[in-house]
């Protein structure tokens, strides 16, 4: 027999004849499906989800509380985070089909939808995770050059005093972003991000504790909590719900990793204990600690600001001062994003590249690896298909970012169009087929009101993103953005 996979550059993709062997693949280098071994634990998943799901998202939720209040705000994180955690226990039953231990591994999201369903649901599932991860890129590009121009522009009213106004231009932030990432995603594939996953998780947690620090300390200034039971309330009751809506959207959004999450649990290393159980304590560690999180980043913000909350903490100009310390902040940010960023597109760069090796098998620019000695690591081998693709992939992102930078609300609609089908619906309906659940039982019941109610929060969120999109495009210049 032979063990299939797509001899493409990614190094765990080689192909072994094993036919003319008895025994089976030496066990100390491959995994069961003929990959090379893989090495990840529950820390390395976790670290890896926290990575992607702790955004500079953590830094609009002081906003979003302040559209809903004391009351309804806390309470509905706290619902979101049982519903990622409880959707995400249901995906990672999906990863192998069958057996947990010995069925057969499906690598990618769209695998796991294509063993259950197949036909239309395959492709619709494809292009809305595929879209969603452009939009993330694009995102992340738009919100590192607006981190980077505050750390800019604190300084510069250091050094005014407050008098000059310190108007800049974004575009050369965000062509430095752009950069960066051509340079990082030469790395392959997620097997060697780990180190950068690490090293975004430890920025995330610094950024989001200065500003839950500054929080705390505005706070026990003003000597009260700011904000009030129902949130905002100086607004028109349309103007309210707009918000609310939005506000449940940031909330939800804020939360969601399933797109990714297969992808994650294929670096997880061969039971026992199954795949599906080391994903499991992942995700209950990763959920718990961003709840944590953005509950005491949202709340003490919310405390510090009431319904002036800005819609991002750090560079909305909550704080003036320390400016060193918000310097370091943005820094912070600037450098997770860097790495949040190759964790999204990784999933996407491996699906283009799959898909190009399938159809152009013996194109010498698809199989060209020139070998490059790195002093301190192994062969790197430099591909130029990978070279180039993920190069214009890069910059064409960066140019959608420059021409549409008020993409804080197109990425909202993307993660709201996302957030049901990949989120709830998916793995709500793969979980009923693979536990072949009855209709009518009770679990089912249960299950399909869940996900009811998520598709309503669903589109209520896209309704409110939609009308954000419109009131910005009537201020609109491209490529003239001016902070």
């Amino acid at each position: 027999m032979v063990v299939e996979t797509n001899g493409n550059n990614n190094h765990h993709h080689q192909t072994f004849d094993v036919s003319s062997i008895d025994q089976p693949l030496d066990s100390k280098f491959f995994d069961d499906d003929g990959r090379v071994k893989r090495t990840g634990t529950s820390w390395t998943a976790s670290s890896h989800i926290i990575t992607a799901v702790i955004g500079s998202g953590v830094l609009s939720l002081a906003w979003a509380i302040a559209q809903l209040g004391w009351i309804a705000g806390p309470v509905v994180m706290i619902l979101f985070a049982w519903v990622t955690y409880y959707t995400s226990v249901l995906l990672c039953e999906c990863y192998r089909n069958g057996d947990p231990e010995k069925g057969k591994r499906n690598y990618t999201y769209m695998e796991v939808v294509n063993s259950n369903f197949g036909g239309i649901q395959v492709q619709l599932c494809g292009i809305i995770q595929y879209l969603n991860l452009v939009g993330v890129a694009i995102g992340y590009t738009v919100a590192s050059a607006i981190s980077m121009m505050a750390i800019e522009r604190s300084n510069c009213f250091h050094r005014s005093g407050g008098k000059d106004p310190c108007h800049m231009n974004s575009n050369i932030y965000m062509i430095a972003f752009g950069a960066v990432q051509i340079i990082f995603s030469q790395i392959p594939d997620f097997d060697q991000l780990w180190w950068l996953s690490i090293v975004a998780a430890v920025m995330s947690f610094t950024y989001s504790t200065i500003g839950l620090g500054l929080g705390i300390g505005k706070v026990i200034e003003n000597k009260k909590f700011a904000g009030t039971l129902s949130g905002i309330n100086n607004v028109t009751k349309a103007q309210k719900t707009w918000g609310s809506l939005q506000a449940l959207g940031d909330i939800a959004f804020a939360y969601s990793f399933s797109m990714i999450l297969i992808e994650i649990q294929d670096t997880v290393k061969a039971p026992p204990p199954s795949e599906s159980k080391v994903m499991k304590k992942a995700t209950l560690v990763s959920v718990i600690v961003t709840t944590f999180f953005y509950m005491l980043c949202g709340c003490f913000g919310y405390a510090a600001f009431g319904n002036s909350s800005p819609g991002n903490l750090l560079t909305g100009f909550g704080f003036y001062n320390p400016f060193w310390l918000l310097d370091i902040a943005n820094a912070a940010i600037v450098i997770h994003l860097i790495g949040a960023y190759q964790v999204y597109c990784q999933p996407l760069y491996a699906f283009v590249e799959n898909y190009a090796e399938k159809r152009f098998p013996d194109s010498y620019f698809m199989n060209k690896n020139i070998k490059i000695p790195i002093p301190g690591l192994e062969m790197y081998k430099l591909n130029l298909f990978r070279l180039v693709w993920r190069t214009v992939f890069v910059i064409v992102t960066t140019l959608v970012s420059m021409l549409l930078p008020f993409f804080n609300d197109i990425v909202g609609l993307l993660g709201a169009l996302g957030f049901w089908p990949l989120s709830v619906y998916f793995p709500v309906e793969m979980y009923i087929l693979q536990k072949k659940i009855p209709k009518w039982s009770t679990k089912w019941i249960c299950l399909q009101l869940l996900s009811g109610a998520c598709l309503v929060i669903t589109i209520a969120a896209t309704v409110g993103s939609i009308a954000g999109i419109f009131l910005d495009l009537k201020v609109f210049k491209p490529f003239k953005t001016i902070y």
